[in-house]
């Protein structure tokens, strides 16, 4: 009878060990919130930089995971960090953070708002705000980082922390990996990253199976006309006419060239020309972002606008020597960030155990947002990513969040780093059990 009453007692303890590990974790996370994560997160959004110009950020971010144990190296890729930390045999897994801000001058009301102002790459000295949630991503790497050295014995392998700059040029991930990131440190089997987001309810976390964000490529078109007097515009080309129509005949790409169940976006989204009321000049210059999910559509609408501007330029008269210039971006551009299905399926199911089988949120995607996130995990890396979304506003407010990059973006700091710091270490402790 007692050797019995011992198996069950045995049994019992295995049973509620994961759940107790789980308690201790939270727990764990709540007091470091209070004691140190809820100022950091202020600090960062208080002092938010722009992109290639994280100096400072990435010193403090260095320095705090520094302090935790991990060999940490700076300057990568530009204002990039990397930490390792090795713990036996077993797979390597990376947990990225972006951690610039935008060109954006706060009206949050919130008590800590940014005041910082900052010279861009262009010279020009800009307002600064995190007007996207990059402080909460760093500030939960840090969560994260401190969590993981403190369970060393939950898991082996090696663990790489990246702090990545410039993710809203589109342009940090792949300057780390020009930088030697997957050849001076240890590269990868499975790489993990989360976003803040204000249009999800605390509480929830969104982890798709297959694509996370589009592709996303800045171009540029430079058209040109014949300078004129505003009122003898026959003596001329008008090059604001002729942008003007561009713009117009652009919006036909979508709906007429590529398939109706196919997601394409082409935004004309800044158009400068002209000096005065009366003057026809010579120069028009425009900036679009182009978006879609998948690459040959990419390719699809890329092609459609140096035909449309060609096309539009000739039909009204522009000399052939005066054809409009189309630029392709070469630094911001980034594919699609696409999920491993069979990796995402196993982090999904480390939140549903973890937070309850409500947690995922499942409702449609919403717009066609980019991620550089993508070069990390192309196809012909081999290394396989998932890229989660948080929960940033209360359910009652989420209708009237205001949008990611807005003067009045805010999320709750407690509840979304609390949960994406419990969700990130326990995804990464699941793929430390996986094969390499």
């Amino acid at each position: 009878m007692k050797k019995i009453t011992s198996i069950m007692l045995g049994a019992a303890l295995l049973a509620t060990a994961p759940a107790l590990a789980q308690s201790d974790l939270r727990a764990s996370i709540a007091a470091d919130y209070d004691e140190n994560l809820e100022a950091l997160f202020t600090h960062f959004h208080q002092n938010p930089e722009l992109s290639h110009r994280e100096f400072k950020t990435a010193e403090r971010l260095a320095a705090e995971i520094r302090a935790l144990g991990y060999d940490v190296t700076e300057g990568v890729g530009g204002t990039g960090i990397v930490a390792v930390m090795e713990n036996g045999d077993g797979p390597t897994v990376m947990i990225r953070a972006d951690m610039d801000g935008l060109p954006v001058k706060e009206d949050s009301g919130l008590s800590y708002a940014s005041t910082a102002t900052q010279e861009d790459i262009d010279g020009i000295v800009k307002p600064v705000m995190h007007a996207c949630g990059h402080d909460m991503h760093i500030t939960t790497l840090i969560g994260t980082a401190r969590q993981m050295a403190a369970r060393k014995d939950q898991w082996s392998g090696t663990l790489v922390l990246i702090g990545q700059p410039a993710e809203e040029r589109i342009s940090g991930a792949r300057k780390m990996l020009e930088d030697g990131l997957y050849k001076r440190f240890p590269k990868p089997d499975y790489a993990l990253a989360l976003h803040v987001s204000a249009s999800i309810p605390t509480g929830k976390l969104e982890a798709p199976l297959g694509i996370r964000a589009s592709s996303s490529d800045s171009v540029d078109i430079i058209v040109h006309g014949v300078g004129a007097h505003g009122a003898s515009p026959h003596k001329g080309v008008d090059p604001v006419l002729v942008a003007s129509q561009i713009v117009v005949s652009l919006q036909s790409v979508v709906s007429r060239t590529i398939a109706p169940q196919e997601a394409g976006v082409i935004t004309v989204g800044a158009i400068h020309g002209g000096t005065k009321h009366n003057i026809i000049g010579d120069r028009v210059e425009m900036q679009l972002t182009v978006r879609s999910n998948n690459p040959e559509v990419r390719e699809k609408l890329l092609d459609s606008i140096d035909r449309v501007a060609e096309g539009v330029a000739i039909s009204m008269g522009v000399p052939k020597k005066l054809m409009p210039e189309v630029i392709r971006s070469k630094t911001e551009t980034t594919p699609p960030t696409i999920n491993d299905r069979e990796t995402a399926e196993i982090v999904r199911a480390v939140f549903t155990d973890t937070f309850g089988d409500d947690v995922l949120w499942e409702e449609p995607r919403e717009g066609m947002g980019a991620e550089d996130f993508a070069y990390f995990v192309t196809p012909d890396t081999g290394v396989k990513g998932v890229y989660f979304n948080v929960g940033g506003t209360p359910a009652e407010k989420v209708d009237d969040a205001p949008s990611h990059h807005s003067p009045f973006f805010k999320i709750e700091p407690e509840p979304s780093i609390k949960m994406g710091v419990e969700a990130m270490t326990s995804a990464a402790i699941k793929l430390f059990d996986l094969p390499e």
